[in-house]
């Protein structure tokens, strides 16, 4: 009679979550069985077997289980098992291939086939010693059984090939870091990566390992610890011990002690798979030296996530090796690809990898973030020239040595990329603050003011350009420290801080008086000009922006002279002098429109539909408006769209045409929450509930 071996392990205990994976592995069994019963009509076996399971000419099943050490592969495939042992009566297998683990060397290939052999019932003296004949008996004696065969921690597949059943009746589950490319090229194996946890699943486990009632005195505490584990199964539990062996001590001080320690936390000195750094570790060991420095190297460059040409200029190898050792971390499930060529590293991760590049030497980091930085502060810049080529031309310092900066070909593809990178040139920035590279620090913040502008980023720019301000205490340049504060000034205003901004317009007014600096004066007239206006002060703010415009008109300088034009027409007719107002705009227009400048075409009509609309001429207005609004989205200038089209409800609204007014006055509002506008977002609010009362009062 044959032997039914049981060789699964225990079912993991408190297993929670997992719906959405644990439901793929029973569908992937479900496909196997149709499959079954396709080939089974089409002729080309006699009968369906008993029940769901695949039949006779199938395909064996085989579902590979990926991702990180300590994600939660190994629980997930026995979860599993036990829910179906039903499946298979006729036993089931398990081995640990050691791919991944204290002790080094993974298995070989026909030390598990013995295992399999012993487990099976055979008689030693009936084991053949080739490694060929042996997988052929182990294939023999389980062909037509209803078996489960688990390989787990797999390191390759070429452990694996000769652990496959031959017979449809099998089904394989392998688990392993590494993407065993040649399971699915060739067996047509399921690829199944784990992520983290969701904050519910993560929310799950820690309340089934802590206990319901620990779990509901400190919900905070219990957010906490998700959020600082970030849904990392074996981060999860690592703490849930901790804090479940200490019952005394409350959850909020486990987790202040998690936010300060970090992975030290999460580490164990005797006991290597409880320790989350011990098994990173262990996926570090089948990576050359090239790849484990380029993985210390992500753990310390600015940001979340990087892409190709930044590692490029990382690591100073070509582009081709780069790309090989990216997807060399990708198939070792420490890097994850995502969408748009981005690579990105679960947090714990990024902080393992940042403790092994401590292990390189000082100059390997050094010049390797070096590189990163300038790669990014030049690509910047080359975007910002393309979102406002009129702008002052202001280098940063030539990048180092083989550094090539993306060559963006036009302004969409500037602010796509800028869009994309924000968040790294954002973390750029504070690093080359931290390494005391004042210069790129003040150079990010001007390379991104535009930007900043147009998208309504406006905490972000006020924050660049603190940052900038400390920097530029450092920097020899007087006429930078004048720039700065009259920047930050400009910052402040936007976000309704009128004393700081004021403050700052003030110094930097000072600065450029005492030397000398007629541009820098002209400059900081127009920032105090729309910082009064902001303040609700246009007499002050049309003082002055006359001024700004008599100092720009001494300079040959036509673009600019127009935006000094506008600026004094807005203010003029803010104040009713509308006369002046138009013909300052028209001026203005007429010389943004000879040199091409978009950005101060679409600010003039914008102000010339304020002035057609203060004057009674609505349906110019509303014409005025669409222009702007048609130029302001070309431009990517959400910041301006959303005032524009705050604007142009209003001569709608005039016109009775209420529909078109509500239209715009909703995606303005829109538009005001995301850039964190509230006050802006509250009277637009108010505007909408006034027309909804006239329509309501008006139907009745």
């Amino acid at each position: 009679m044959p032997v039914v071996p049981r060789q699964l392990p225990a079912a993991p205990g408190l297993f929670a979550g997992r719906v959405v994976e644990l439901a793929g592995l029973d569908r992937a069994l479900a496909a196997a069985a149709q499959e079954g019963r396709d080939i089974a009509v089409r002729g080309q076996v006699a009968a369906d077997p008993p029940g769901d399971l695949p039949v006779a000419g199938a395909t064996v099943v085989v579902s590979a289980i990926g991702g990180a050490g300590g994600i939660g592969k190994t629980w997930l495939a026995l979860a599993w098992a036990h829910r179906h042992l039903d499946r298979f009566p006729d036993g089931q297998l398990f081995v640990d291939l050691r791919g991944f683990s204290p002790a080094g060397e993974p298995m070989e290939s026909g030390v598990a086939v013995r295992g399999f052999l012993d487990a099976l019932g055979v008689d030693p003296g009936r084991i053949p010693t080739d490694l060929d004949a042996q997988a052929a008996l182990y294939r023999s004696l389980v062909a037509g059984r209803q078996m489960l065969v688990v390989l787990d921690n797999a390191a390759t597949a070429g452990q694996v090939v000769p652990l496959l059943p031959g017979s449809p009746t099998c089904t394989v589950l392998v688990t392993g870091r590494h993407r065993l490319a040649s399971l699915i090229d060739r067996y047509g194996a399921r690829q199944l990566t784990l992520d983290v946890l969701t904050r519910a699943e993560a929310r799950a486990l820690l309340a089934a390992r802590l206990g319901g009632h620990r779990a509901a005195a400190e919900p905070d505490a219990v957010d906490d610890l998700v959020d600082l584990c970030e849904g990392y199964p074996l981060a999860l539990s690592i703490t849930a011990r901790n804090a479940a062996t200490r019952p005394g001590v409350p959850l909020a001080e486990v987790a202040a002690e998690l936010r300060e320690l970090g992975l030290e936390m999460l580490d164990h000195d005797t006991d290597p798979a409880a320790s989350l750094p011990t098994v990173l570790s262990w996926s570090l060991r089948r990576l050359t030296d090239q790849q484990r420095t380029l993985f210390g190297l992500l753990g310390i460059a600015p940001g979340t996530d990087t892409t190709l040409p930044a590692a490029v200029a990382l690591t100073g190898l070509p582009p081709a090796r780069a790309r090989k050792d990216l997807s060399a971390l990708e198939e070792a499930s420490l890097v994850e690809r995502r969408p748009r060529g981005r690579y990105v590293m679960h947090d714990l991760v990024r902080d393992y990898a940042a403790t092994t590049a401590h292990d390189l030497p000082n100059d390997v980091r050094e010049t390797a973030l070096a590189r990163v930085i300038d790669f990014h502060l030049h690509t910047a810049h080359t975007a910002d020239r393309l979102l406002d080529p009129h702008g002052p031309l202001l280098r940063p310092d030539p990048p180092a040595p083989g550094v090539h900066p993306l060559p963006l070909p036009d302004a969409a593809s500037g602010m796509a990329w800028l869009d994309a990178e924000h968040a790294t040139l954002l973390a750029t920035q504070r690093a080359a603050g931290a390494l005391g590279r004042h210069h790129v620090v003040w150079h990010l913040a001007w390379a991104l003011d535009t930007f900043h502008i147009r998208r309504g980023h406006l905490h972000d720019a006020l924050a660049s350009w603190q940052a900038a301000l400390d920097a530029a205490e450092h920097l020899p340049d007087p006429t930078t420290r004048s720039r700065t504060h009259r920047l930050l000034g400009h910052a402040c205003s936007r976000l309704g801080l009128h004393e700081e901004a004021t403050g700052h317009l003030n110094q930097a007014l000072a600065l450029a008086v005492r030397h000398r600096d007629s541009t820098e004066q002209l400059h900081n007239h127009r920032s105090l000009a729309f910082a009064w206006g902001a303040r609700g002060d246009d007499w002050r703010a049309l003082n002055h922006a006359r001024h700004a415009l008599d100092l720009q008109r001494t300079l040959d300088r036509p673009v600019r002279e127009g935006e000094a034009l506008n600026l004094a027409g807005w203010f003029a007719a803010r104040l009713g002098e509308f006369d002046i107002a138009r013909d300052h705009c028209h001026a203005a227009l007429k010389l943004h429109r000879h040199h091409h400048n978009p950005t101060g075409e679409a600010d003039t009509l914008d102000s010339l539909g304020f002035i057609a609309h203060r004057t009674g001429d609505h349906h110019q207005a509303v014409n005025h408006y669409h222009q702007a609004l048609t130029l302001f989205r070309t431009l990517g200038n959400t910041y301006q769209v959303a005032d524009t089209l705050d604007n142009i409800g209003h001569p709608h609204a005039a016109l009775g045409q209420h529909d078109r007014a509500r239209a715009a006055w909703r995606e303005a509002l829109e538009l005001y929450r995301q850039q964190g506008r509230d006050t802006d977002a509250e009277r637009l609010q108010h505007q909408l509930d006034n027309l909804d009362n006239l329509d309501n009062a008006t139907s009745t």
